[in-house]
């Protein structure tokens, strides 16, 4: 939603830990000086080959917790790069067996001096041992299948952002909300008549992303903008009837997905998660500070 990194976060929704994960995975994405998500996705595909080929694309999907429909466009682009290669298995002959080339584990090698490297700024304000706990705690976010843990702790961060997100949106199916319009509701419910601008401050994210959700909320009849009594020049924002009906929706869906976090995380997981990536965060907005 076109997050500002860097920003003062909202308590009301940093209390919910797939909101301070997704800032987290905010932050990955303004790295500039490391590898990209495509380069850390195909570091854990050549990875897990490179434990032991024989592979179906099939059971790489399921062992990554990948859309099989996406790994085949991956190893497509893979052995179009001739970093992988796909031969018929002699045991089944409708599936393929996967295999690195040589110039795969070549790219491999680069890619984890890369990915560590990512890694290491990530996690730079934790300790060997924590960070060891914070890669088991964010594994335990992603389906059973998707074990053992991948070698990245930035590619646990993306998956487990888009796996939480998905359940949560799961369960709005067929209310035409998503999981991402709690942040915006929540706020104009809390602020009311407050300009695009405000809400833009508040949520961290930048004016134009603030407008494409108003304006997306506006056309579903959750939200009016009218007159600011205080300031003619500007608009004001004010859910309507259905907004708040449908900020209960959302909310809901909120706490049932924060409680299925703490089941999966166990006693104790979601706090110590939560004080993970606040740590992360508070530390990489005291470095940028300094830069």
């Amino acid at each position: 939603m076109g997050e500002v990194p860097g920003a003062a976060l909202p308590a009301e929704l940093t209390r919910h830990i797939g909101y301070t994960l997704r800032r987290v995975f905010v932050l990955l994405g303004s790295d500039a000086a490391g590898a990209d998500e495509a380069a850390t996705r195909d570091f854990v595909l050549l990875d897990a080959l490179a434990d032991g080929d024989s592979l179906s694309q099939h059971d790489l999907a399921e062992r990554l917790g990948i859309n099989r429909t996406v790994m085949v466009q991956l190893i497509d682009r893979l052995e179009g790069d001739g970093r992988v290669t796909r031969t018929r298995n002699p045991r089944n002959r409708r599936s393929y067996v996967l295999s690195l080339t040589d110039s795969g584990r070549r790219a491999l090698e680069e890619l984890r001096r890369s990915v560590a490297e990512r890694d290491a700024r990530l996690t730079a304000p934790l300790s060997e041992p924590e960070r060891e706990r914070f890669d088991l705690l964010l594994g335990r976010l992603l389906p059973a299948q998707a074990q053992p843990i991948p070698r990245s702790t930035s590619y646990l961060v993306t998956q487990a952002h888009y796996r939480l997100r998905k359940v949560g949106d799961d369960k709005l199916a067929g209310t035409g909300l998503r999981l991402r319009h709690f942040g915006p509701l929540s706020t104009i419910n809390v602020h009311s008549s407050c300009a695009q601008r405000q809400l833009a401050e508040h949520l961290a994210i930048t004016e134009p992303a603030a407008a494409q959700v108003v304006d997306e909320l506006v056309r579903a009849g959750l939200v009016r903008r009218g007159r600011d009594p205080r300031d003619r020049r500007r608009y004001a924002l004010e859910l309507t009837d259905r907004g708040r009906e449908s900020l209960k929706t959302v909310e809901r869906a909120v706490e049932d997905l924060q409680s299925d976090i703490e089941e999966m995380l166990g006693p104790g997981g979601e706090t110590e998660l939560k004080n993970f990536l606040f740590k992360i965060l508070e530390y990489a907005n005291a470095t940028a500070d300094v830069r």
